[in-house]
This record gives structure tokens, C-alpha cells and sequence, in this order.
């Protein structure tokens, strides 16, 4: 209020100066234009001056208007259109979050039509049309996304992604090959390539790719557990004794103490008619910890050493006299030495602590090698009724 106020005072003394200075002016202004003559006084031809230059002023700001009228429209309607497209691309991802897939496509395509990142609304209505499993329109959106280069990293994981989801895990490799084609590490495309390998059976790339992981701390130990066994296993498939002896020491110290990853190379090693090394691999891991789903192999193999394994086997009993698993790798050992008595000792021993089809069966073997038709028949029927 008070600055109005002070405009106003000021205003009215200069009107209240113009008025003075009017009233004291007496001079004239004569125009000639033959044969005509003009004369006023230099008050009415300053006020006509000025009120002639506000009028031409304002006819040309209006002609000026009317020429630019069509520019202004056109651009009026170019800043709607990259409103809307704005919105669009906006409402896009919201709908693709939302789980409304068909929407979000139809959202995309305003927003492609409407020159907004034209790219990024083709990579979200890429993902939309492959949650709707319509593989016609992925393969058009993304071939609208591979038209801008800024996105290649993100059409490439998309692609990955998608041919991974398709089961298609060739290409998908060759698409994370291109990603990381450049040398960089990128964590979600090294994921990526876990389940791309895995789905190829391709073990040792697996095995690399879960350890690259873990180094970046992208696993934990025990998400990486689980993969890692899985692809020993795989990998120890059809090995002969050299391959399983040079993968073995290739193996870092903490993979060879996995109880798991020792079963498997124990198991491939006996297939492979290596069952000394299996046997020290077992003795040396249950030395180390006690892993009862590790010593039914133990029995298995050529028969070398029997009297030592036993006596191995028995030097563990007295840690473990429980072990119903044990009880029954010593009957059986006892039993491949003709060790008859023992083995019967043993077998029932395992059978008192954990009645089971298997030792039912090793006993009724026992007593119809021994000639015990009526203790053999009850032990298979035992069996048979446990099944």
C-alpha cells in the first residue's frame, strides 16, 4: 500500500508539472505544404505526436500478430503434441509397473508418435508386449529401440533378457558377448549370463560367471553355493580319470572342502575306476567333517583294501555309533571280505538304529548267501513291506 500510494503521489506531481509547464509554453509549431499552411501550438502538436505514434505503434503490433498468427498455432500444437508424448511416456512406465501390459504398449506408441524419447517408450512397450508373450510386437519394438544408439546397453539387456525368458539362450549369450564386448563388467548382464549358461549346460562358463559374481559381491555365499554345486556336477559328467584329476586341482581350496562338490568328484572317480583317489578324497573330507551322506560311498569300488577301510570305518564308529549310514558301510565291507559274522553284526546294528529297505535287503543277500532261506525270505518281505 505504501509503494502504491507513492506512485500515485508521483504520478500526480508530474501531471500537476505538465499541466505548469503547458500553461507557460507559448510556442507553435507551423507545417507548409504548398498551397496549404498549418499552424498550432506546440502543446496540441506534441500531444497529437505522441497519440500518432502510440496508434502506428499499435497498427503494426497487429499486423505483426496477424503475420505470425500460423507460426504461433503451428507451435501452440507442437507443445501439446510433446505434452501429451510426455505424459504418455510417463503413463507408460507407470502401466508397465502396474502389470497393465496392454495399456502400457498403447501409451508407448503415443509417446514414440509423439517424438518423447522414442527409444525408451520402444524398450518399455518391448517389455509390455513380452509380458503379454506376443513376440511379433517385441520384434517390432525392438527393432524401433536398435534406431538409437544411445540406447544400446539397455536394448541389449533387453534383448538378453527376453531371448533368455524364450529359452533362446545362444542368442542371449550373444547378446551379453556384445554388452561386455567392450571390456566393462556389468553385473546384471553377468546375472543374465548365469542363466543363459546354466540353460546351455554350459558348466565351466557357469562356474566362471558364478565366481566373477561373488568377486563383485553380487552373490553371497550362499546364493552362489547351490549354482556352483550344480555346475560341478554337470561338469564331472563323462570325465575320464584325467580331465577329473586336472579339474580337481584346478579347483580353488575352498570349492575342494564343499561336502557336495567332494560326493560328486568321489562318485565321478569310481565310475571312472579311480576308487583309491576316491577313497583318500572321502577319508581326507570326513576327517575334516563328519558328512553322513559321504560315507555310503565309501563301500563302493574295485574291493582294493577292504581290511583297511574297515578298520578305517571303525576308528569313525567310535565317534559315531549312531550312524546308521556307517553300520551299514561296515556290513557291507565285512560282507565283501566274508567277514560273516561281523557283517550280520553290523547290518543289524544299523537296522536297530534306523529300520530301512536297505538293510533289510543287505541282510536277506547276508543270510541267502549263508544258506538262511527262512531269515533271508523274512528280511525281503521286511523290505518289500517297507517300500
Amino acid at each position: 500500500m505504501v509503494r502504491l500510494l507513492l506512485w500515485l503521489l508521483g504520478l500526480c506531481a508530474l501531471a500537476v508539472g505538465l499541466v505548469i509547464a503547458a500553461r507557460h509554453n507559448d510556442g507553435f509549431v507551423l507545417l507548409q505544404w504548398s498551397p496549404w499552411r498549418v499552424e498550432m501550438s506546440l502543446n496540441l502538436f506534441i500531444v497529437t505526436f505522441l497519440l500518432g505514434v502510440a496508434v502506428l505503434y499499435s497498427l503494426f503490433h497487429l499486423m505483426d500478430g496477424l503475420l505470425r498468427m500460423p507460426a504461433r498455432a503451428q507451435g501452440y500444437r507442437a507443445r501439446q503434441r510433446r505434452r501429451r508424448a510426455v505424459m504418455a511416456l510417463r503413463d507408460a512406465a507407470r502401466l508397465y509397473f502396474e502389470g497393465r501390459f496392454g495399456h502400457a504398449q498403447r501409451s508407448a506408441k503415443v509417446a514414440v508418435e509423439g517424438g518423447e524419447s522414442p527409444g525408451l517408450a520402444a524398450l518399455i512397450g518391448a517389455r509390455a508386449a513380452h509380458a503379454m508373450r506376443e513376440s511379433a510386437h517385441v520384434d517390432d519394438w525392438l527393432q524401433q529401440a536398435s534406431r538409437h544408439d544411445e540406447l544400446r546397453t539397455a536394448r541389449l539387456m533387453t534383448e538378453a533378457d527376453i531371448l533368455i525368458d524364450r529359452r533362446d539362450f545362444a542368442e542371449a549369450l550373444q547378446r551379453i558377448d556384445a554388452l561386455q564386448s567392450g571390456g566393462q563388467r556389468h553385473v546384471a548382464a553377468l546375472r543374465l549370463a548365469m542363466r543363459a549358461r546354466r540353460g546351455l549346460g554350459d558348466w565351466v562358463g557357469l562356474l566362471r560367471v558364478v565366481r566373477l559374481l561373488q568377486k563383485h559381491k553380487a552373490l553371497t555365499p550362499e546364493q552362489a553355493a547351490p549354482v556352483r554345486r550344480q555346475a560341478h556336477l554337470g561338469a564331472l559328467q563323462g570325465m575320464d580319470a584325467a580331465d577329473l584329476d586336472a579339474y580337481w586341482r584346478n579347483l580353488p581350496s575352498a570349492e575342494r572342502e564343499d561336502a557336495q562338490v567332494v560326493r560328486a568328484m568321489c562318485g565321478a572317480l569310481i565310475a571312472a575306476g579311480q576308487s583309491v583317489q576316491a577313497r583318500k578324497l572321502i577319508e581326507a573330507q570326513l576327517d575334516r567333517a563328519w558328512d553322513p551322506t559321504l560315507i555310503a560311498l565309501y563301500a563302493q569300488g574295485d574291493g582294493s583294501d577292504a581290511l583297511g577301510r574297515i578298520g578305517r570305518a571303525e576308528n569313525w564308529l567310535r565317534a559315531h555309533p549312531d550312524d546308521a549310514g556307517l553300520l551299514l558301510v561296515l556290513g557291507r565291507l565285512c560282507h565283501a571280505q566274508q567277514l560273516w559274522g561281523k557283517a550280520q553284526s553290523y547290518l543289524e546294528a544299523a537296522l536297530a538304529v534306523q529300520p530301512s529297505r536297505v538293510v533289510h535287503v543287505e541282510l536277506a543277500l547276508l543270510h541267502e548267501h549263508l544258506e538262511r532261506r527262512d531269515e533271508a525270505q523274512a528280511h525281503f518281505r521286511a523290505a518289500a513291506l517297507m517300500a
